[in-house]
């Protein structure tokens, strides 16, 4: 409070101001308005006659608001052009940019936002906001908040300028619409108020340096609130690589960046945080800007340990490990590193979250545990050793148990590593899968990021068993192989010689292979004969096409035997050729074998491989008797190639589908061809569709001792429901067709809330397939109820599924609805 004594000089000021403000409402003499304007300058101590400190004081505090909306009031052309050559606009711009800044710019918020749109006034109070921000102003007024303060005013007054600060880019937008000024755009906005709030740090650095107090709350508002905005990038694009230099060899600069973060509000700390970590070049940036803070602050303990952890899966592999390495450079800051391991193992062995969480989540928690194991030693692990045992074996057992190949591929990579980290004395765990760009993403996660100088330094690398194997290139090609110990390679070396080149050459076999079916049958079971055996295994295709009818002799016996063929001699592509024989031997006499295997998919004493082996063969020996235009195959006469992979569906891919029957939907004109088309074959699958398909869904809810569907061989079950599928999109346009679709809809119908993805994922098909096989108008004649249950089941699943390829399906089959409502529904009257 100022005392009495003062009270003249403040009676003094405030008669001046009033003076001025009466001859900016009455005046239209430009010369008079111009001397009247240049004396109150000197109340912003810009002339060479300054008021003394106290007016200045005194104008600022009371008068300067008042007097700017009076000069926003008298905004005109007219009242512009009373002096020549923009004298009179350029003072009175003069009071915005030079005056209290924090004043100045709620006023300009003010008057544009009380502007009519679109007018004079507001474009030129918009092109004045602009030279105020160009001008660094925006700079001197956080800094005037950064200054302690103790009127009861002051906050209210920064929740103000807090709002508008963050907003403006908002608030000029829906003023000026179509008219708005570049400069108010976020992309170019945010940008600048980085730069201007790190202005503001530097005063506030220099003022600690030279003894002052100041504080960075209002600073930490900002950066708090524009982050809520979704503006991190931004903002934090220009802050982050000006303030790592900053901090890197500076700790006042550490400190006050600490104090900014540790005094964002709580509900704004998640998105800072994101944003750092994400705009972070590595874990000592992000140390130095941070410190302790998980330390201080609970809610940023949260965000950093929990929610970037578990809740959140979108952050780049890189991220992960700024993430992580900051928890792991400090050691107050370690133990939340081990915990954030301990509850990682247990979610990423958790049966529910394999089944239920998507699977780019269950990658992000992958690598997440390989990076802390890569910060963590043997001797901090040693005290939760048990407890993260238990957790990765029950873990690698879910993994191992689920439907989908990456998961399993993800299970056995994770309990490689881990076993070796966590468990080193003991023996390791090996596994055999292929190896693609996410393997080695993974295995690399497993060593610390900074490399050491020498391969022995490093130590032994986990590796998978594939890696050990010698390479079947390498072998094929006559490349050098390893040598047992105490061999005289190098002595006996022949380096000097170039090796002969036998690749054109064939192997010569003592035994032909049979010319009739029947013998097939015989060498097959009872042959000692390997070589005879093998041959007889590669030619048995080729004999099945050219004998159809004796085939059908003994179809069925021939069936079993293939069934239940083993390898015995290594044959290469040995699956490949089985399966091979025994879809032909389907095509060939399609009842009898599809009854009997159909029949043998629910017998007991079937392993899980030969349950799934009868689904692929039924798979694709329908594919191949609905091909139009089939004629007897061939002997194939190229070596065979592999069979198909244990994890890989049968089916044919949901894009397959749908552009096959698009295909085959367009018409197309052609001018005429060179040669003759195939002659048209009717659809041999047409008339034995309900053999393959009936007997496989009739029984699936049935349990048996060793074999249960509905209970722990879900890939089994995944397979049976994507088999049924094809079957259903093979019988498009045969009589049996629209039974099939209502079983297949029932089937879908008790299954719908499956717990397993591979699963929905094949229900999910199976629908699809029913809405492109079943004619349209048997649809809605005969399957109406059945369609709209579909259809209510399929919205939720395409909005709430955590799965992204179920909901991808999901949404195909809701327009494959759409598509045929809009077909058969009259089109409303114009």
């Amino acid at each position: 409070m100022k005392s009495r004594g003062m009270d003249p000089v403040l009676s003094t000021v405030r008669l001046t101001v009033r003076e001025a403000v009466h001859t900016l409402s009455s005046s239209e003499d430009g010369g008079c308005i111009f001397s009247t304007l240049g004396s109150l300058k000197r109340y912003l101590g810009e002339t060479e006659n300054p008021a003394l400190p106290e007016e200045q004081e005194e104008f600022a505090r009371i008068h300067f608001s008042t007097f700017l909306r009076c000069l926003v009031g008298k905004l005109s052309p007219d009242w512009l052009e009373l002096l020549p050559d923009g004298q009179l606009e350029e003072l009175w711009a003069s009071f915005f940019l030079e005056g209290p800044a924090d004043q100045a710019f709620l006023v300009l918020m003010e008057a544009i936002e009380g502007a009519a749109s679109p007018s004079f006034r507001l474009m030129k109070m918009a092109r004045l906001l602009a030279r105020f921000l160009s001008a660094g102003r925006m700079a001197a007024v956080m800094e005037g908040q950064c200054r302690q303060q103790t009127e009861p005013a002051f906050s209210l007054l920064q929740e103000t300028l807090l709002s508008k600060v963050v907003g403006l880019p908002d608030h000029l937008g829906n003023r000026l619409q179509r008219e708005n000024l570049a400069g108010f755009f976020p992309q170019n906005y945010f940008p600048l108020l980085g730069e201007e709030l790190l202005q503001a740090l530097q005063v506030v650095v220099e003022s600690l340096r030279g003894g002052l107090d100041c504080s960075v709350s209002f600073l930490s508002q900002v950066l708090g609130k524009a982050c809520v905005h979704g503006r991190q990038k931004e903002l934090l694009g220009v802050l982050v690589p000006r303030l790592t230099a900053l901090t890197q060899g500076s700790c006042l600069w550490q400190r006050v960046c600490w104090r900014l973060v540790e005094r964002v509000p709580d509900r704004a700390m998640e998105a800072v945080l994101t944003g750092l970590v994400e705009a972070a070049s590595g874990p000592e940036v992000l140390s130095w800007l941070l410190g302790n803070l998980v330390m201080k602050s609970k809610k940023a303990q949260f965000v950093m340990t929990q929610k970037l952890l578990f809740l959140q899966y979108r952050y780049t592999t890189p991220v992960l490990r700024s993430l992580l390495g900051y928890l792991a450079m400090d050691s107050q800051r370690r133990p939340l590193l081990i915990q954030a391991l301990k509850e990682l193992l247990e979610t990423w062995g958790s049966s529910s979250a394999i089944r239920r969480a998507p699977l780019a989540q269950q990658h992000y928690i992958s690598k997440a545990i390989l990076v802390c194991l890569a910060h963590l030693g043997e001797a901090e692990l040693q005290d939760c050793r048990d407890e993260l045992l238990a957790s990765l074996m029950a873990g690698v057992q879910s993994h191992l148990d689920s439907s989908l190949p990456s998961v399993r591929r993800l299970g056995m990579i994770v309990a490689e590593v881990a076993s070796a980290q966590i468990h080193p004395e003991g023996p390791p765990l090996r596994f055999q899968y292929e190896e693609d760009e996410l393997t080695r993403e993974l295995l690399a996660l497993a060593t610390p990021q900074p490399a050491a100088d020498s391969p022995s330094e490093a130590g032994p690398p986990v590796a998978p068993l594939t890696a050990e194997t010698p390479n079947e290139e390498m072998v094929s090609s006559g490349g050098p192989q390893a040598q047992p110990e105490g061999s005289d390679s190098e002595l006996d070396s022949d380096d000097e010689f170039v090796p002969y080149d036998m690749s054109g050459d064939t192997e010569l076999r003592s035994s032909k292979a049979p010319v009739y079916v029947r013998d097939c049958v015989e060498a097959l079971t009872t042959s000692e004969n390997w070589e005879r055996w093998e041959a007889t295994l590669r030619a048995l295709e080729g004999l099945i096409f050219r004998s159809p009818a004796a085939t059908q002799e003994v179809s069925v016996e021939l069936a079993k035997v293939l069934l239940h063929l083993e390898e015995k001699t290594g044959v290469a592509g040995f699956e490949g050729l089985r399966q091979r024989a025994l879809v032909a031997v389907t095509v060939t006499d399609p009842v009898r074998v599809a009854e009997y295997l159909t029949t043998q998919f629910y017998a007991l004493n079937y392993s899980l491989r030969q349950r799934m082996d009868i689904l692929d063969v039924l798979t694709l020996a329908a594919q191949e008797l609905s091909r139009p235009g089939r004629r007897q195959k061939p002997p194939q006469r190229g070596p065979p190639g592999p069979g198909p992979q244990p994890g890989s569906p049968a089916t044919p891919a949901w894009r397959a589908v749908v552009e096959e029957r698009i295909r085959s939907k367009t018409r197309r004109v052609s001018k005429g061809s060179a040669g003759q088309g195939p002659a048209a074959d009717p659809n041999k699958f047409n008339s034995v569709a309900g053999y393959f398909f009936f007997p496989l869904i009739q029984l699936f809810d049935r349990p048996l001792v060793t074999f249960d569907l509905l209970g722990d061989d879900q890939l089994v079950l995944g397979r049976l429901v994507h088999t049924l599928g094809a079957l259903m999109y093979l019988s498009v346009n045969t009589m049996v067709a629209v039974p099939m679709g209502k079983a297949l809809l029932e089937f879908v119908w008790a299954l719908r809330f499956h717990g397993d993805i591979y699963v929905r994922q094949g229900l999910l098909s199976a629908v699809s397939s029913v809405l492109l096989s079943v004619p349209a108008e048997r649809l809605l004649a005969d399957l109406p109820d059945e369609l709209l249950e579909a259809q209510s089941w399929l919205a939720d699943v395409a909005q709430k599924d955590p799965d992204e390829d179920c909901r991808t399906l999901a949404i195909k089959a809701l327009l494959l609805l759409e598509k045929l409502r809009d077909k058969l529904l009259p089109p409303p009257p114009p």
